[in-house]
């Protein structure tokens, strides 16, 4: 993946496919031989985006909070 974006989204280079597509064919079921070969691009790319998205989560932090009663 590169610095582009689309939508505020980053995209797979040379492509207008964003890390959330990538994403939510994975959670649909499509493999990523099925996904690289569906979009032409490689089977790295689609790895490279899922670790993205997966470091970004791992940056997020939740914050509860209780409301008063």
């Amino acid at each position: 993946m590169n610095l582009k974006v689309i939508s505020g989204r980053p995209v797979i280079r040379g492509t207008r496919i964003t890390d959330g597509l990538i994403l939510g064919l994975l959670a649909s079921g499509m493999v990523l031989e099925g996904i690289a070969e569906d979009f032409r691009i490689s089977i790295e790319d689609v790895r490279t985006a899922q670790l993205y998205v997966a470091k970004i989560l791992g940056r997020e932090e939740l914050v509860v909070v209780e409301a008063e009663a």
